[in-house]
């Protein structure tokens, strides 16, 4: 078995050793990006929620460029929200800050119950574009 091409953002390396997960992986010209939440620098929490999904999609966003990907590369999404019925417009209204043109991904979103003190999550898979899916030989 092969060793995974895993991409990590600047400056959050160290985050994501101590909770031990790879923030993204490299595997057949696609990018598999684990969930990401709106968490500061630290690690803690942004506390409010529209703040929150705003960190997330930057977060996310920096995970997509350290593998040469924009958010117009992904083709699939998949959000968790707690207590979807009480946040979900509040959600949607961010989303279209951060969401881009059609033609849109699809997308799949999960209500939740827990999210380690989160109200919001999202995880993607993207396609790589040709320069960045040779990284490392593997592709």
């Amino acid at each position: 078995m092969s060793a995974r091409d895993v991409v990590f953002p600047a400056q959050r390396q160290a985050l994501y050793e101590q909770n031990r997960y790879s923030p993204a992986v490299r595997s057949n010209g696609f990018l598999f990006v684990s969930g990401q939440v709106g968490s500061r620098p630290d690690g803690n929490p942004e506390p409010e929620l529209a703040a929150q999904v705003r960190l997330a999609f930057d977060n996310l966003d920096a995970i997509l460029a350290a593998a040469g990907c924009t958010f117009e590369d992904v083709v699939d999404v998949t959000v968790f929200i707690v207590d979807p019925a009480q946040n979900f417009e509040l959600i949607w209204q961010v989303f279209s800050e951060c969401w881009g043109g059609a033609p849109h991904p699809t997308l799949t979103g999960v209500g939740v119950t827990w999210l380690y003190g989160y109200q919001f999550e999202i995880k993607v898979i993207a396609r790589l574009p040709e320069s960045a899916s040779v990284q490392g030989g593997r592709g």
